[in-house]
């Protein structure tokens, strides 16, 4: 999970827009019902650039914005009244939280700037920022290199290997953060825009981004 060196990250600036769409960013497996009954497909990425057309870009960054206004005075708050010894992490989901997935498909991917603006205050002030996707294992390199070149420091980033393709999301990522709590850390806050992001605790704060009731991976 933790960064190596950038050489062995070069090749990845070669990856074509057409290779990482192929890759399927939006690979979310069926969330089910209690008796296991699928209730959501899979989106593909052609569902779900569809889907962000139905959303006004400019709304949304208004949106995201007005929760990062929330977001931003807390962490402050928090990383000021850090404890001694305290390793303070931010845990964030990647498509339409840190990246602008659904607002067409250019590679490295384009920072949600509201989002990145809080991740950079934090960083600089010893925040480790860690990013838990449902993303398959296939893209963790394009993905690592997409978040560091937009200017994030990846401490860590959880994609999910071949045992985790068929998890829930939810228990998926909530594995995750308690993974990185028994690290040391401790999460003052954890940022997404599904409500799989951020259930199950292991985070003092939440801040969920807009998906317009699914439109948005």
């Amino acid at each position: 999970m933790t960064r190596r060196p950038w050489a062995r990250r070069s090749s990845v600036t070669a990856v074509s827009v057409a290779a990482l769409a192929a890759l399927a960013v939006q690979t979310a497996p069926a969330v089910q019902a209690a008796d296991g009954t699928p209730t959501t497909p899979a989106r593909s990425v052609a569902s779900a650039t569809a889907t962000a057309a139905k959303v006004d870009y400019a709304t949304w960054q208004k949106d995201c914005q007005a929760v990062m206004d929330q977001a931003l005075p807390y962490l402050k708050q928090r990383i000021a009244a850090a404890r001694p010894g305290e390793k303070q992490a931010i845990v964030f989901d990647i498509d339409n939280t840190t990246l602008e997935t659904d607002f067409g498909f250019s590679y490295p991917q384009p920072a949600n700037r509201p989002v990145l603006d809080a991740a950079r205050y934090a960083q600089e002030h010893g925040v480790s920022l860690f990013f838990v996707t449902a993303r398959p294992g296939v893209l963790y390199w394009p993905t690592e290199y997409n978040l560091e070149h937009d200017g994030y420091e990846v401490s860590g980033l959880y994609v999910r290997g071949l045992t985790d393709l068929f998890k829930d999301v939810a228990a998926y990522k909530t594995a995750q953060r308690v993974g990185i709590e028994n690290a040391g850390y401790t999460i003052i806050a954890n940022i997404g825009n599904n409500a799989t992001d951020l259930s199950g605790g292991h985070a003092e704060k939440t801040f969920k981004l807009p998906d317009y009731d699914g439109q948005l991976s």
